[in-house]
C-alpha cells in the first residue's frame, strides 16, 4: 500500500511540475506569443543571412566591375568591345547591392597586352559566374533566381571575351 501512495504521489508532482511549465500568464502562456516571437527571430536570422549573401554578391560583382574599368583605362582600343559587358556588370551590381553603396573594389592592374587583358577578364568574368552559382545553395528563392541570372550573364561575357573577336 505505502509503494503505490508514493508512486501515486510522486505521479502528481510530475503532473504538476509539468502543468505549471505549461500553464500561466506569461509570453507564450497561449502559444502564440512563443511561436511568434521564434517565428519573428527566424524571420530576421534569415533576412540577415540573405543580405549578407546578397552583400557577398555584390562585393563579386563590383570587382567584375572594377575590372572593367581597370581594363578599359589601361586598354582605351578595348573600350567599345567592353563598353556592352561593363554595362550589364553594372546592372548587376545595382540589382545585387543593398541600399548603400558597397566599399570600392581594389583590383590588380590589368596585363600590358591587350589579349592577356582580355583573358584577365574572362576569368575574372567566370570566376564570379562560379562564385554566384555557388551562392545559389544558400539563397532564398527569389535572391536565387536573380544570382542564376547573373551568373549565366557572367558566363557568357566570359565566352564573348574569350571566344569573341579578337582584340
Amino acid at each position: 500500500m505505502r509503494r503505490r501512495v508514493l508512486i501515486a504521489g510522486g505521479t502528481g508532482v510530475a503532473a504538476a511540475a509539468l502543468l505549471t511549465g505549461c500553464g500561466g500568464s506569461g509570453p507564450g502562456s497561449d502559444g502564440s506569443s512563443g511561436s511568434a516571437s521564434a517565428a519573428e527571430a527566424k524571420r530576421r536570422r534569415a533576412a540577415g543571412a540573405e543580405a549578407a549573401l546578397r552583400g557577398s554578391a555584390a562585393r563579386t560583382s563590383g570587382a567584375l566591375l572594377a575590372r572593367y574599368d581597370a581594363a578599359r583605362a589601361a586598354h582605351p582600343a578595348l573600350a567599345a568591345r567592353i563598353a556592352p559587358l561593363r554595362a550589364a556588370a553594372a546592372e548587376h551590381l545595382k540589382a545585387l547591392a543593398a541600399p548603400r553603396n558597397p566599399s570600392p573594389v581594389r583590383t590588380p592592374p590589368p596585363a600590358a597586352d591587350r589579349r592577356a587583358a582580355l583573358r584577365e577578364l574572362a576569368d575574372a568574368a567566370r570566376r564570379t559566374s562560379d562564385a554566384h552559382t555557388a551562392a545559389l545553395l544558400d539563397a532564398p528563392p527569389e535572391l536565387a533566381r536573380l544570382l542564376a541570372s547573373v551568373a549565366a550573364a557572367c558566363a557568357a561575357h566570359a565566352h564573348l571575351l574569350s571566344e569573341g573577336a579578337p582584340a
